[in-house]
């Protein structure tokens, strides 16, 4: 069965890390796919921008 799994952080290390977690877990061979995004949005109350990474493992169960 095909799975996903969706991460979604305000900090690029954030993501990294719980990344390289999932994947330690899931062997090699039934990855699939990792789809990568990076939204910026300004925070309009504070002037200050927010970021959001975001990253979907597809893989095999």
């Amino acid at each position: 069965m095909v799975r996903v799994k969706v991460f979604d952080f305000e900090h690029e290390k954030d993501l990294e890390h719980e990344m390289n977690n999932f994947l330690a877990k899931i062997d090699e061979s039934k990855l699939i796919d990792i789809k990568y995004h990076v939204a910026a949005m300004m925070e309009e109350e504070e002037e200050e921008q927010i970021y959001c990474f975001s990253a979907m493992v597809v893989y095999r169960n």
